[in-house]
């Protein structure tokens, strides 16, 4: 209702030019007995169904961060759907309104898990199954320099190269599949990463089909072999190193940005005259709040 508020409804707006595109990102949706609550990440993906699966056994659920539900579920699905509705304007001429919940945005992503429930991937509790930690051969490990790697050999020919590069025996061990027998064989994998530093493993790994990648910082990830061959990571004129925008467009790729973040309000004003509206206007706007207008200060 806050667009309703500044009379920038939808109706309005589509009345005085019915091709528009008008998104609405909220976490709830616009109807429900939630529609109005307010919420965070983790509220959305606890009300998908999300949250139950995620965590280690005898734990309780955890949430990532907020990448799930607010980026994922929210900012990327809302773009998707305005990217189809463009698509649709081409052949109606009309524009419609988009109701993007983050609610329902991550639990259509998470259709997977949904679809899958009948192979047998996700039948046991949360933290014993294949993907969520519940595998030995899907999980991170410790190394002697206190870092991490990554493994994730499921399919068997990698499995059986995961098992070599530890220096094991597959014939001395229990089947892959063993459910009863993943707890010891994670005990035993964590005792051997320990044995190890990260670049070590690296070295027996990089190269090899095991899927065992280190756990890079943001410290180290874009001095990464393939990370720097791929130029996956940039860095502003203030040094400070963000992801290259992605995905890589073969004709139109995009040209980032190498300028520093702008303040929260830095160019409301620019903007706004580029626009048409008088200072005057503007001014009305930022006194009653509608705009936030911040200008940096010079470091003098």
């Amino acid at each position: 209702g806050v667009m309703e508020k500044l009379g920038l409804g939808p109706e309005v707006l589509l009345r005085e030019n019915p091709r528009l595109i008008y998104a609405r990102l909220t976490g709830f949706g616009q109807t429900g007995t939630y529609a109005k609550s307010a919420g965070h990440d983790i509220n959305y993906l606890a009300l998908s169904g999300v949250l139950s699966k995620l965590g280690r056994k005898d734990e309780n659920p955890y949430a990532p961060i907020n990448l799930l539900a607010d980026f994922a579920g929210g900012g990327v699905m809302c773009a998707l759907g305005i990217v189809t509705a463009l698509y649709e304007r081409n052949r109606s001429g009309k524009g419609q309104i988009i109701d993007a919940s983050m609610v329902e945005g991550v639990a259509y992503l998470s259709s997977f898990l949904w679809k899958s429930q009948n192979l047998g991937l996700w039948n046991r509790p949360r933290g014993e199954n294949l993907l969520d930690s519940g595998a030995p051969y899907y999980d991170t490990y410790k190394t002697s320099d206190g870092k991490f790697m990554a493994v994730g050999a499921i399919e068997p020919q990698f499995y059986e190269q995961l098992i070599k590069g530890l220096g094991l025996d597959s014939d001395k061990l229990p089947s892959q599949l063993s459910f009863s027998d993943w707890p010891e064989m994670k005990k035993k994998f964590a005792s051997i990463f320990a044995q190890k530093t990260q670049a070590e493993w690296c070295s027996i790994f990089d190269g090899t089909d095991a899927c065992v990648t280190p756990v890079l910082s943001f410290d180290d990830v874009a001095l990464h072999q393939h990370n720097k061959q791929r130029s996956s990571f940039i860095k502003n004129d203030q040094e400070e190193i963000s992801p290259r925008p992605a995905p890589l467009l073969s004709r139109t790729p995009a040209v980032p940005s190498l300028k520093r973040d702008p303040f929260i309000g830095e160019h409301t004003e620019e903007i706004l005259l580029e626009y048409g509206f008088t200072k005057q206007e503007i001014s009305e706007l930022c006194s009653g709040k509608v705009v936030e207008i911040s200008k940096p200060k010079a470091n003098l």
